[in-house]
């Protein structure tokens, strides 16, 4: 894990009771305008009943999922028919993590080992300083607020396009999700600092051009910490027309706003915008995607979108419960699933197909497939399962245990990046 460098540094090289019955009148434990609820869906029918009704869902675990509604929620969440069952407000258990300020965006005590906006833009440059054989720094562009969005690609000759398989993975498109910064910036430590003396390292870093782009949301990440407190926020901070910020996972072009899996309402959680691409910040990452066809041949060959929390390792597709779909034949499937699985054998997280969870529509996996035949992943980190926001927010003592728990799986990630289909036996 990086040490952290503190201060505001230039941009040197980028310019979270009983249970109720539908129907019943509102429990006396749920005091707050926001309540984070459990709620038993055994399937994925049940659970996107769920999270059809807008509420912000947290995470997953069996077959409890942990959401917050709104007071203007609450019918619609009965109206499923499901168990639900209150635990708490979730505005008092966002205070409850800490609240001591520690200065303008940043961390609250406890979580100072967290990297911001300007601490992980440090990193970056250190390490084109400490690495400049074997890193290029450069920007996807700007976030709506006007950050830099920053990419990093790591190769053995990082100044030449060598014709060599190359893998992306991209994290923090949704702004509480924190650890996952410290996930990619963990990527970029390891593959630089362990090259000249781990031989397996050097043998990937040599074979692909490994690209990292540590935040998608820097304004909402920012924003979540902007007074030294926690706020739980999860979008861009682009205004809409009644409320702030979009969903980047649900703003990509691929069966953008079909089925249900995302939300119309600009208050929503998952907003999916006005239009596909609508945020400054999918535009970006789209716009380098497809820039990365060259000679009529999309160069990136395979991703991981990196998410907290639930512990799961999720693939295409997101809008249909169908194992297949156009696009995506059995052999396809299948490919996608047995690597899901034998990753998930080396991190201990769950693998599934995506609307195995719920269905949701406009996500960044869904995209990059049907798009780019990108063998794209998204993998939900630690932890398993939380009592609401407070699953977003893992003390900074566990950052170094969680990002290093992917190391195998993201070795055999990349092992596989050139062909995922080797892994049942097929050639590309």
């Amino acid at each position: 894990m990086f040490a952290k460098r503190r201060g505001l540094v230039a941009l040197a090289c980028l310019a979270l009771m009983a249970t109720a019955a539908p129907g019943t009148a509102e429990p006396a434990a749920v005091q707050g305008e926001r309540t984070v609820y459990e709620v038993t869906a055994v399937d994925a029918e049940a659970r996107t009943k769920v999270a059809r009704t807008g509420v912000d869902v947290l995470g997953m675990d069996g077959d409890k999922l942990t959401v917050i509604a709104e007071r203007s929620q609450l019918r619609a969440l009965r109206a499923t028919g499901l168990a639900v069952k209150p635990k708490g407000d979730a505005d008092e258990q966002l205070a409850q993590l800490g609240s001591a300020e520690v200065g303008t965006m940043d961390f609250p005590s406890g979580y100072t080992g967290y990297h911001n906006y300007a601490e992980m833009t440090a990193e970056l440059n250190q390490t084109v300083t400490d690495h400049p054989n074997l890193v290029r720094l450069s920007s996807l562009g700007n976030s709506y607020q006007g950050r830099a969005l920053p990419a990093l690609k790591i190769s053995n000759n990082p100044a030449v396009d060598q014709a060599k398989p190359e893998v992306l993975f991209t994290c923090n498109q949704h702004a509480r999700e924190h650890l996952t910064v410290e996930m990619c910036l963990h990527i970029i430590k390891r593959f630089t600092d362990g090259y000249a003396t781990n031989s397996a390292i050097k043998a990937l870093v040599d074979s692909r051009e490994i690209w990292v782009v540590p935040s998608v949301n820097p304004d909402g990440a920012e924003y979540d910490i902007a007074a030294g407190t926690l706020r739980g926020w999860r979008k861009n901070r682009q205004p809409n027309s009644t409320s702030t910020g979009t969903d980047p996972n649900r703003n990509w072009g691929y069966q953008w706003g079909c089925c249900g899996g995302s939300s119309g309402t600009g208050s929503s959680e998952t907003y999916r915008g006005p239009s596909a691409f609508s945020a400054p910040e999918t535009q970006r990452v789209r716009d380098f995607v497809n820039s990365r066809v060259v000679g009529g041949v999309q160069q990136i060959k395979a991703h991981i979108d990196w998410h907290t929390y639930s512990e799961l390792i999720l693939w295409p597709y997101g809008y249909t419960y169908n194992d297949t779909a156009t696009g995506l034949n059995a052999d396809q499937a299948n490919a996608f699933g047995t690597l899901g699985r034998q990753m998930a054998a080396l991190n201990g997280y769950t693998p599934q197909q995506s609307s195995d969870l719920y269905i949701t529509d406009g996500s960044v996996n869904d995209w990059m497939w049907a798009t780019h035949k990108i063998w794209s992943y998204t993998f939900e980190m630690y932890p398993k399962s939380g009592t609401g926001l407070n699953g977003f927010y893992p003390r900074d003592t566990q950052i170094a245990t969680q990002v290093a728990r992917n190391n195998t799986a993201v070795d055999l990630f990349l092992g596989y990046a050139d062909c995922v289909p080797r892994v049942i036996g097929q050639t590309c």
